[in-house]
C-alpha cells in the first residue's frame, strides 16, 4: 500500500490564502496535490473539541458566518488560479513538486464540523455548480467529517449532491473503545452515534476513514485499542458498509495541546498493517513531522 512522506509544504495549511475568508488552497499530503479547501466554520464553532486539533479556539475569528455569494467568489478565483497554473508563481506555491502540480479536489472541512452548517445541502449544491460550470467534471469533492451529523435530513440531501459529481466523504474514526474516544475527541456525543452514521452511510455509498492517532502525554495508543478499532472496521463491513481506503495518520502539525504529539513512522505502519491484515482492508499510512511530546 502507499506511503506518503510529508514534504515541508504539506504543514503550511493557515486557513487564509492572500485576502480570501472562507477558502484557502493547500498542498494535501493525503490528496497528493492541491487541494481546495472551504471553510464553513469560520466562527470556530465545532461539536468535537479533539485533542490533536491545530485550530486555536481561545481566539475569535473576525469573520463569523458563511457569506454564501464571497465564498463563491472566492472558490471561482481559487480554481482558476490553480487550473491555470498561476498559483505556482505565488511565494507560498512556488516550490510545489511537479509531480504534485495538479488540482485534485475541492474539500469541505475548516475550523469545525462541516455538517453542523444549517445550508450545508445548499453548499455542496452551489459547489457542484460552480464545479460544472468551470470544466472540472473530474474534480473530486471531499468532505472530512466526524459522521456525527449524517442522521440529519439536510446533511443527507447533501451527501447524495456529492455522490452525484464526484464525491468522496472521509469519515473520522480515532478510536475502537468509547472510553479513548471520548478522550480524545472530547465531546457529549455518543460513540455509539457515530459508528451508527458511518455504517449507514457506507452502506450507500463507499467511505474513506480517516483514523488519526498520537501520542498522549507521551504515550501512543494501546494494542488492544487498535484491536478494538480493527474490530469496528470489521463491523461496519459486516454490516453491509464498503470501506474503499482507510488513511492511517499522525500529528503532522502543532496541536493546540501541548501534550500530544506524533507517532514514529514505524508506529503508523504498524497500525495501517494491523488494519490489512485484521480487517482485510486498503490502508495508507501517513507520517508526521512535529516533534513527539
Amino acid at each position: 500500500m502507499g506511503i506518503m512522506p510529508t514534504h515541508q509544504l504539506h504543514t503550511l495549511h493557515d486557513r487564509s490564502f492572500e485576502h480570501y475568508r472562507f477558502v484557502y488552497p493547500v498542498l494535501s499530503r493525503r490528496s497528493r496535490g492541491i487541494s481546495v479547501g472551504v471553510n464553513l466554520n469560520p466562527d470556530k464553532v465545532c461539536n468535537f473539541d479533539c485533542i490533536y486539533c491545530q485550530v486555536d479556539r481561545t481566539s475569535q475569528s473576525e469573520t463569523k458566518f458563511v457569506e454564501l455569494d464571497a465564498l463563491v467568489g472566492e472558490i471561482r478565483e481559487v480554481l482558476e488560479l490553480v487550473k491555470s497554473g498561476e498559483i505556482y508563481e505565488s511565494s507560498k506555491f512556488r516550490d510545489t513538486p511537479a509531480e504534485l502540480r495538479r488540482l485534485n479536489d475541492m474539500a469541505f472541512s475548516g475550523d469545525g464540523e462541516p455538517t453542523t452548517y444549517r445550508n450545508f445541502d445548499t453548499i455542496i449544491s452551489t459547489c457542484a455548480e460552480l464545479k460544472r460550470e468551470l470544466g472540472l467534471d473530474a474534480v473530486k469533492m471531499v468532505l472530512i467529517t466526524n459522521a456525527s451529523m449524517f442522521h440529519r435530513p439536510h446533511v443527507q440531501r447533501g451527501l447524495a449532491i456529492l455522490d452525484a459529481n464526484q464525491g468522496e466523504i472521509w469519515a473520522k474514526l480515532d478510536a475502537g473503545t468509547a472510553e479513548y474516544y471520548h478522550k480524545i475527541e472530547r465531546t457529549s456525543i455518543p460513540f455509539e452515534r457515530i459508528l451508527e452514521n458511518i455504517t449507514a452511510a457506507a452502506r450507500v455509498r463507499p467511505l474513506v476513514i480517516q483514523a488519526l492517532f498520537m501520542r498522549v502525554a507521551g504515550e501512543g495508543p494501546s494494542q488492544s485499542e487498535v484491536e478494538a478499532f480493527c474490530d469496528r472496521l470489521g463491523e461496519i463491513v459486516a454490516a453491509g458498509g464498503e470501506i474503499s481506503l482507510v488513511q492511517v495518520y499522525t500529528v503532522a502539525r502543532r496541536p493546540a495541546e501541548d501534550f500530544v504529539g506524533a507517532l514514529s513512522d514505524a508506529e503508523v505502519d504498524a497500525i495501517a498493517q494491523m488494519v490489512r491484515e485484521r480487517v482485510g482492508l486498503p490502508a495508507d499510512a501517513f507520517y508526521g513531522t512535529v516533534e513527539t511530546v
